[in-house]
Formats: structure tokens, sequence, C-alpha cells
């Protein structure tokens, strides 16, 4: 007889994965610990800054171009900081760029408590601190992807690449409620204290992970050599090209958070609260995704699951631009976020799967330059997009072109559609 209790066993899926094994080791959980807090205080920042801009402009280019000033330098010194990943301490790198990071919420902190006692329209020091932010994480996030596969064991891959997932969803939907809220209740400049103190915080923790020495190549490559080497790498690999090529353009064309400051002040009347809501309602439907997925790891049909992931996404998108209900439009953005933690696992596994240990920070690199700086171009595209097209019409225009380059993707690439993670060994595509 089916019961509510057989209901819940189908939910928790297979009783043999156990679904805990990588939060078993201390470190990886003070890794997450300090990914978890680094990424509430970015998304904090991220809700504060759109506020900031929409409040002084009204101008949704605005927005845009913060994150572009972003992007630019993520992009220039991605290649070169997977370079110096793979060829240096790689605690060392992140903990002196969180430093910059942290300088750069210390001078948004001053530049507004400057907004508080003197009248001005002047944006262009938010544009040049947010280059700034672009330039740490274009540092930290190849030399951290790449620490994550030293401290767990190979077989614990997939455990792991989800649990980090769920942490940094989990830190992406407190982050903008948490900012939405205190800037609605007590005012941007409560709220980067609060950023600044949440960045300190993470340095503490990183400052207790322990030094790796990197793998010592027995030849040495050229700079010009090993900045190359993750590019000829991930696009001798069709899978993982594959992979990120969905990823990118998900994130690019599909992505609604740029402009939900418009859509909170203008089309759903709901102000800075519903403001953080609307940006915390993706990542409430990844962190729900990822409790499922540690239970169901997507080992098998991999490649189908991808494309239906993505599928997915971008309908939800098509469907929150029609909305003018708060409910419905919080809804759908839940939904862009389960889909987006499928797709989010299943290549971040990929990519700790076929990259060699010695080329984890250079493909880092490559992987981050479309995939994390996708986040700040793709809001540019939606600030140029609504400028242009109108703001409902962008989107849908975004969620459209979202499936189309899935259409594209599922026949130029046979090897995605039949891809399965299961039993893939370390640098060998199946």
């Amino acid at each position: 007889m089916f019961t509510l209790r057989s209901m819940f066993d189908l939910l928790k899926g297979n009783k043999d994965v156990d679904a805990y094994s990588s939060l078993r080791i201390r470190e990886y959980k003070f890794y997450l610990t300090a990914m978890l807090l680094l990424t509430i205080a970015n998304q904090m920042q991220a809700v504060i800054i759109g506020w900031q801009i929409y409040y002084i402009t009204h101008d949704p280019l605005s927005i845009g171009l913060v994150g572009l000033s972003e992007a630019v330098p993520y992009i220039l010194i991605s290649l070169f900081a997977g370079h110096i990943a793979d060829n240096y301490n790689r605690k060392k790198i992140v903990v002196s760029f969180v430093l910059v990071a942290l300088m750069a919420s210390c001078i948004l902190l001053s530049y507004t408590i400057y907004l508080h006692y003197h009248i001005s329209k002047m944006i262009w020091p938010i544009f040049l601190t947010v280059f700034f932010v672009g330039l740490s994480r274009g540092f930290v996030n190849p030399a951290y992807n790449a620490m994550a596969a030293q401290i767990v064991p190979r077989e614990q891959f997939t455990n792991a690449m989800t649990w980090r997932s769920s942490a940094w969803q989990l830190g992406a939907v407190t982050g903008p409620a948490i900012g939405g809220l205190i800037y609605g209740f007590f005012g941007p400049v409560v709220s980067y204290s609060v950023v600044v103190a949440f960045i300190i915080t993470v340095f503490i923790f990183y400052m207790e992970l322990k030094s790796r020495p990197v793998l010592v190549r027995e030849k040495k490559d050229s700079l010009k050599q090993s900045l190359s080497a993750g590019i000829k790498f991930v696009f001798s690999q069709q899978v993982l090209l594959s992979a990120i090529t969905l990823d990118l353009f998900a994130v690019l064309f599909g992505g609604a958070v740029a402009v939900l400051p418009f859509f909170a002040g203008d089309v759903l009347k709901v102000g800075p609260v519903g403001l953080g809501f609307l940006r915390a309602a993706p990542f409430a439907g990844s962190i729900l995704m990822g409790f499922w997925l540690a239970y169901n790891p997507p080992v098998r049909n991999s490649g189908k699951k991808l494309f239906i992931s993505v599928t997915g996404f971008g309908l939800a998108t098509l469907l929150f631009a029609i909305s003018k209900n708060f409910y419905f439009s919080f809804f759908m953005l839940v939904l862009t976020g389960a889909f987006d933690n499928i797709s989010v696992v299943i290549r971040a596994t990929i990519l700790q799967l076929l990259t060699p240990e010695s080329m984890r920070g250079r493909v880092s690199s490559v992987n981050y330059i479309f995939i994390g700086s996708s986040n700040e171009i793709g809001a540019f595209e939606s600030g140029l997009a609504a400028k242009i097209m109108g703001l409902v019409p962008s989107v849908i225009f975004g969620g459209c072109m979202t499936m189309l380059v899935v259409i594209v993707t599922y026949f130029k690439a046979p090897k995605m559609r039949k891809f399965e993670m299961h039993g893939l060994q370390v640098g060998v595509e199946t």
C-alpha cells in the first residue's frame, strides 16, 4: 500500500548512497562554511548596489554597466590567474584576494556614508570599486575550485560538488533576503557594514585551511603555453565544452536577476524588501533541488538531464517575464534555481572528473571566464536589452534564446546526448 512513509522514502532516494560522505571531512566543512559566508556577503552587496543604482538613476543600462565593470577585469585576468593557481600555493592566493574584496567593500561603505551626507547622483565610484571586486573574483575562483580536489577524494567528487552547489545556493538565498531586509529597514550604511563583517569572518575561516603544495611538473611550460593549455583542453573535450556552452548561454540570455530591481519597483511594486525575496527565490529552488540531488546524484543519463534542466530554466524564465503576480513570479524564479542547480552539479562534476590535477587551475579559469563572467555579461545584456526592447520583452527574448541554444547544442553535440558520469575515469571523455 502506498503510504506517506513510502512517498518519503521515494523522495529520499537511494538508501545505499551516503548523501553526507564529503561533509564528514572536517576541512571540507571549513571550506564550505567560508564559501557560504562569502556568498552571503557577495549577494547582499549585489542587492545593495542594484537598489542604489535603481534609486539614483532609474536606468536599467546603469545596472548593466555595473555587471560589465565586474566582468571586464574578471575575463582579462582569469587565464593568468589559472596559471598562478597551478603553480603557486592556492590558499595564499585565496586569502590575499579575499583581502582585496574586503577593501572593495570598505570603499563602498565609505562612499555610501559620503552619500548619506551629500546629495549626489555620481555613480562612477561604484563602477570603479566593482572593478576590483571582479579582479578579486578572477584570482579567487580558479584557486578555490582547484583546492576542492585536494581536499576531497575522487570517489566523493559528485557528492562534494552537490553540497558545494547547495552551500553556494544557501548563501545566495539568505544573502539577498538579508540584504533586502537590512536595506529596507536600516538603509545602505548598515547593510554594507554587515557585508564587511561577513568578509572578515570569511578571511578567518580561510586561514584555518591547510596549505597544500601544487603538483610539481617535470616539464615547465612557457607562460604562453601554460595560458593556452587550458583553452585547448576545454575545446578538445566535447562533453565539457557542451556543458559549459549550455550554462553560458542560459545565464547570458535567460537570467532575469540583473533587472529584478525594475520588476520589483515598476512591475510588481514590492520595493527593496520584495526585491530581496525575488533575488533569493532562484537560490531557494536550488537548495531544494540540492537536497534531492544529494540522494539522487545525476550520474546516469547525465547528458539528457542537462538538456532537460536548461530547457526548464528557459521556460520558467519566459513565464516569469509575463507574470504580473508576485507569488507566481516568485515561484517561477524558484523553478529557475531548481533547474539551474541540476546543470551546475553536472557541469562541476564533469569539470572535476575530466580535468587532470596539473591543469585544474587553468581549466577552472576557462570555465569561470565563460560561466562566472556570464553572470556579469548577462547583466549587461539584460540591461541593454531592457533599454532597447523594454523590460518584459527583453526577458521573454532571453528565455526563448536559451531554449534555442538547447536545440542547437542537442544536435551538434552527440557525445553530450549519450553522456553518463557513472564509471567515468579522470581525464577520459566517453
